[in-house]
C-alpha cells in the first residue's frame, strides 16, 4: 500500500469518526445545561469531562480503525469494520436518545447494545493487528463507565428521562 493511499486511508477514517461524533454533538448542543439540572450520583464527573474524553476516545477509535483497513482494506476486514461504522451510529443515537429526546430507558437499551457491539470489534480487531484492538480499550472502559451512569441518572430522574 502506498503512503498516499495509506495516508489517505487515515484521513477518511478520521472523517468517518468525527462525522459520528458530529451526528451526536447535534443532539449534544444544550447537554451540558440539561445535565446540570439532573440529579445525579455522587461519582458523576463534571460536563466538561465529556468533551476532552470524547475526542481522544474518537481520535483512537479512527486510529485503530485504520491500522485494521491497512491490513486487507474494506474488501478483507469488511465484516469487523462494518460492526465498527454501525457502533459509530449506536454511538451517536444515544445523544439523541438521552439529551435530546430524555429517553432514559431506550438511551440505556442503546449503550449496553453499543457495549456489546465494543467487545465484540475489540475482538475482532485484536485477531487482525493487537494493537487496534489494544487502542479501543479505553472506549470499553469509558463505555462501562458511561452504561453505569447512564442507568444510575435515569433511575433518579423518573420524571425527567421517563
Amino acid at each position: 500500500m502506498t503512503v498516499l493511499k495509506q495516508t489517505m486511508g487515515l484521513i477518511g477514517w478520521q472523517l468517518i469518526s468525527f462525522a459520528g461524533a458530529a451526528m451526536g454533538a447535534v443532539a449534544s448542543v444544550q447537554a451540558a445545561t440539561f445535565y446540570q439540572q439532573l440529579a445525579k450520583p455522587s461519582w458523576a464527573p463534571p460536563s466538561s469531562v465529556f468533551g476532552p474524553v470524547w475526542t481522544i476516545l474518537y481520535a483512537l477509535m479512527a486510529i485503530a480503525a485504520w491500522l485494521v483497513w491497512r491490513e486487507g482494506g474494506w474488501r478483507r476486514q469488511r465484516g469487523v469494520l462494518g460492526l465498527f461504522v454501525i457502533q459509530l451510529v449506536l454511538n451517536a443515537l444515544w445523544s439523541w436518545l438521552f439529551f435530546a429526546w430524555h429517553r432514559g430507558a431506550l438511551a440505556f437499551a442503546d449503550i449496553a447494545l453499543l457495549w456489546l457491539l465494543i467487545v465484540g470489534i475489540v475482538i475482532g480487531f485484536w485477531r487482525v493487528r493487537p494493537l487496534a484492538g489494544a487502542m479501543l480499550l479505553p472506549y470499553l472502559l469509558w463505555v462501562s463507565f458511561a452504561s453505569a451512569l447512564n442507568f444510575a441518572v435515569w433511575q433518579l430522574n423518573p420524571q425527567i428521562l421517563g
